[in-house]
């Protein structure tokens, strides 16, 4: 159980962590505010941590429909969580936000932030896959997993 969610979290910080540093390289280069550049990346990272999801769910046979609702029900707790404690922890780093994407600061305070809410994702993860929730859901339907294995 463990193992499986640790993966589940492991593949929901992939998709965080690709938005989160999307967003704030875009945020920096658009110069755009603290707020609009954290409102961006937090959008991003849902839209990349979703989309990860969705792409093991095409050989499934189900409806985009259905794949999304799997998706939307099975990784938006984890995504959140990730987000809260990804996000307070680059505010709460003294000048990681204003460091720019070319400060080695900025870099260390965003592994920093993915690490911590890495660990804060997990007991979520685990707490769902118990519940026959979160990741479950949707790994029943991918590609060569049988619901009897897991």
């Amino acid at each position: 159980m463990r193992s499986v969610a640790a993966g589940a979290t492991l593949h929901c910080l992939t998709g965080c962590a690709l938005g989160e540093i999307i967003g704030l390289v875009l945020g920096t280069i658009w110069s755009l505010s603290s707020g609009a550049t954290v409102a961006l990346s937090i959008g991003l990272a849902f839209v990349f941590g979703y989309s990860l999801s969705l792409l093991p769910l095409r050989a499934s046979g189900l409806s985009l429909g259905r794949r999304m609702r799997l998706v939307l029900a099975a990784d938006t707790l984890s995504i959140a969580t990730m987000e809260i404690v990804d996000n307070l922890v680059m505010l709460i780093i003294p000048g990681a936000m204003g460091a720019g994407i070319v400060n080695p600061i900025f870099w260390v305070s965003m592994a920093a932030s993915l690490m911590m809410a890495f660990l804060a994702a997990l007991p979520v993860n685990v707490y769902l896959l118990r519940r026959g929730q979160g990741h479950a859901l949707t790994h029943e339907h991918h590609s060569g997993h049988h619901k009897a294995h897991h």
